[in-house]
């Protein structure tokens, strides 16, 4: 086989073996640490910490985050971006909704001068970003969260996958209706995770004896509109496992899965 064909393979054994004995043992002990804060079966009350003054000169600004002039750090929650992302949807100001889920994904990380404020200013610079965002929200409500990725992917220099499936999240998460799946987040650490599963898939059936393959479909970033396909797939089948076995709550979704997997992984 080549590559491609071991990457499928593994694939499809990734989907029928789903998470390891060891993996929903893990994640129902992550749970049971956590259902106090997450009391709803949701991540809505994960939140995330930015300096507002930092993000100074980006328009528009969301009045759901704190105003740049705020003294010291603000908090802001997924509830709380998914109620900004409905609101700025509901008058299309896609802008305003892609800054606010920017601001949350980025938070204190990143330099003044380097990845944050700077590079979102580079990317709301983009003539074609509006027409962009307005076909990505179309899309994901009429054909799906796959081809919604499409839409976004390599279009706007600087919008990355790690920063437009979190765009693609709050907006599923704020339509009425998505055809599909909805959207998750997939960044570099929730890659990093489906890329250690696959591994040991993979030295296990022999289709990927020293984890090569699945490095390569699991790379740090860029990934195909394919591969985030695969993601949600196993993503929303592992979480019926996990609720199905009783390990959490039958109305968890798999937002909470990929939010335990940003703080936890499988340990």
């Amino acid at each position: 086989m080549n590559r491609q064909e071991r990457a499928d393979a593994v694939d499809r054994e990734l989907a029928a073996r789903r998470l390891p004995d060891a993996a929903v043992t893990a994640l129902g002990r992550w749970w049971a640490e956590n259902a106090a804060t997450y009391t709803d079966a949701t991540p809505g009350a994960h939140t995330i910490r930015y300096t507002p003054s930092r993000w100074a000169r980006i328009t528009p600004w969301p009045s759901a985050l704190a105003r740049p002039s705020h003294t010291g750090d603000a908090g802001v929650s997924r509830a709380q971006v998914t109620s900004a992302v409905a609101d700025a949807l509901r008058r299309e100001a896609f802008r305003e909704a892609l800054v606010a889920t920017y601001v949350w994904g980025k938070g204190k990380r990143g330099t003044a001068g380097g990845s944050g404020p700077v590079t979102l200013e580079r990317i709301l610079a983009a003539d074609s970003l509006d027409a962009a965002l307005a076909l990505a929200v179309t899309t994901l409500g009429e054909h799906g969260s796959r081809q919604a990725y499409a839409a976004l992917h390599q279009r706007i220099p600087g919008l990355g996958p790690s920063f437009f499936t979190k765009f693609l999240y709050f907006a599923g998460a704020a339509l009425p209706a998505v055809r599909g799946p909805r959207p998750l987040v997939l960044d570099r650490v929730l890659s990093l995770r489906m890329r250690s599963l696959a591994a040991a898939v993979g030295r296990e059936t022999g289709h990927d004896p020293d984890g090569s393959v699945a490095a390569w479909v699991w790379a740090d970033w860029n990934w195909s509109p394919h591969r985030y396909e695969v993601y949600l797939s196993f993503m929303h089948a592992a979480t019926r496992q996990l609720t199905s076995t009783g390990t959490w709550p039958p109305d968890a979704g798999p937002d909470l899965l990929e939010c335990a997997l940003f703080k936890a992984g499988w340990k």
